[in-house]
């Protein structure tokens, strides 16, 4: 099969899976390319209200294919760049679920998505020093919200791997499970996700991402959607709710 994203969705949630194992799913210019359109589909898709991206078997993605940088190194980061800006701006919750080497533009990918679950033994590592390029200011930033200034300079000075314990202490993950475990663990959180309010999830979203000019416009939905007056009730009722609200 030729390297390539492959998605599917199921309950609720798109999975797209980064499709390129003979090259520990590292990403060519075509799966760069492919992504923001993909992701734009899947948005405006009502049955999806959560999205998981992950690696093709034992690998998340390590990197960018290194022929791609050979032939243009600034199209490929420009690649790069809009992949990630495009998976930032996902409007519904994205989860990146990785296992082994999650490296250089794996691990831009994953610093955009909202939460990262890991399995245990996973590597984490940002390389441009090692290939002398300038990572871009966008994702620079990212990573220093993620992970705080020291453990961001330590990561981009040296391009050093660091383990999976290390990455949950210092932020870049925010779940570490066992061998065997990271699917159900996916499966289970995602279930919750669905079944809460998105009008809570894509306002936070917002906020959490640092717009500032939105409060009107949330609290004119919160006003209309019927969300809180239906969670009130349902806690009372002992029910579980049943959420209305969509974009």
């Amino acid at each position: 099969m030729d390297p390539q994203l492959l998605h599917s969705t199921a309950d609720g949630v798109a999975t797209v899976v980064i499709h390129h194992p003979a090259k520990r799913n590292a990403m060519t210019a075509g799966m760069w390319r492919s992504l923001p359109p993909l992701l734009d589909r899947l948005a405006t898709a009502p049955s999806v209200r959560a999205l998981v991206l992950t690696g093709e078997g034992g690998t998340f993605c390590a990197g960018a294919d290194i022929s791609t940088l050979r032939q243009s190194p600034g199209e490929a980061q420009g690649l790069a760049l809009r992949a990630e800006e495009a998976l930032a701006a996902f409007p519904k919750p994205t989860l990146a679920a990785i296992r082994g080497h999650c490296v250089g533009g794996g691990s831009q990918l994953a610093a955009a998505c909202d939460l990262r679950f890991a399995e245990e033994g996973s590597l984490f590592g940002i390389t441009p020093a090692k290939l002398g390029l300038v990572y871009p200011s966008s994702s620079t930033r990212r990573l220093v919200a993620l992970v705080g200034p020291g453990t961001a300079k330590y990561l981009l000075f040296s391009g050093e791997l660091i383990e999976s314990e290390r990455a949950l202490r210092t932020g870049l993950v925010d779940e570490v499970l066992p061998a065997g475990g990271l699917a159900e663990r996916v499966a289970e959180f995602t279930r919750v996700l669905v079944s809460r309010s998105r009008l809570t999830q894509a306002a936070a979203k917002e906020f959490a991402d640092g717009r500032t000019d939105r409060d009107a416009h949330w609290a004119e939905q919160a006003r209309g959607s019927g969300d809180a007056a239906e969670g009130v009730a349902a806690f009372l009722e002992r029910r579980a709710p049943r959420f209305t609200w969509t974009v």
